[in-house]
């Protein structure tokens, strides 16, 4: 700061130190407001270049992650329809496993062995229907040969891939009551017939426990994205956004200095009038 001399008034060096003072404080209070009234700490990258850097990117994180957890809830929505499917054919496997016990005893004659038949037949066709209606965003669940990728991160990596479930339409599954003769069926044939719908409740059984699997894992994904974005959030928050608090303290502090310095201009533009009594 430049030294005072009052006995030179063509400069008024005094006025000049507080002017700039005065400005300095300004700038200060301006940025202490824009941040009051923002809720910002950096409000232009020349705040805080570095800072608004590893903001932007944590920012960016967060909201990727945010759309993973969206991602996510979806997917372990699709698998629950899937999952209903298979358990709704598989209740229906039960019913035909039950009709061929009955077949399979000779406490049947050839007659009701017929309508047991017809009765198989029509849950085979429900089997397929099952299939065929079984669908996520018009995209068949229990009949595709194309997997599933589900984005469960912020990352383009992180993913989970859902192996698609074919082959379960009754003629797959062999539980089509073809193998019995109309008007003539044996025990044996229904015998036959029992093995295979018991075949095919396995292999149903074992798909729903992939499925199962599958839909444990993503809740565990689930759990670790949710506390990843929170995690990342507070960090972004940490750099991005105001402390009110310290930034109220900090406004009042240059509001009352604001005052003194404006005060102290004015007593520097009048002080070299004291040398008027030199000419008296």
């Amino acid at each position: 700061m430049a030294e005072i001399d009052i006995t030179r008034i063509a400069g008024n060096i005094g006025a000049m130190n507080a002017l700039n003072s005065l400005q300095g404080i300004n700038k200060q209070l301006a940025t202490y407001q824009t941040r009051l009234a923002t809720g910002k700490r950096i409000n232009s990258a020349a705040d805080d270049p570095a800072g608004l850097s590893i903001a932007t990117k944590l920012q960016s994180r967060s909201e990727g992650l945010k759309v993973a957890l969206g991602n996510i809830g979806d997917a372990k929505n699709l698998l629950a329809v899937a999952e209903s499917g298979l358990s709704r054919i598989n209740d229906i496997l039960l019913q035909m496993r039950n009709k061929a016990l009955q077949g399979a005893s000779d406490t049947m004659g050839s007659a009701e062995r017929d309508i047991i038949k017809t009765q198989l037949t029509a849950f085979a066709a429900q089997i397929d229907d099952l299939v065929d209606q079984t669908k996520w965003n018009d995209t068949k669940l229990l009949d595709s040969t194309t997997d599933f990728r589900f984005q469960t991160g912020a990352d383009s990596s992180d993913a989970i891939t859902f192996t698609a479930i074919s082959g379960i339409k009754a003629a797959d599954l062999e539980v089509e009551p073809s193998g019995i003769t109309t008007g003539s069926a044996t025990a044996a044939e229904f015998t036959t017939y029992l093995g295979k719908v018991e075949s095919a409740m396995t292999t149903i059984n074992t798909k729903m426990s992939n499925l199962g699997s599958l839909i444990g894992r993503l809740s565990f994904k689930e759990d670790q994205v949710a506390a990843a974005q929170i995690n990342v959030e507070a960090a972004y928050n940490r750099i991005m956004n105001a402390n009110m608090a310290e930034e109220q303290v900090n406004a009042s502090k240059y509001l009352i200095l604001q005052q003194t310095a404006t005060a102290m201009l004015a007593q520097a533009n009048t002080a070299p009038q004291f040398l008027l009594s030199l000419f008296r």
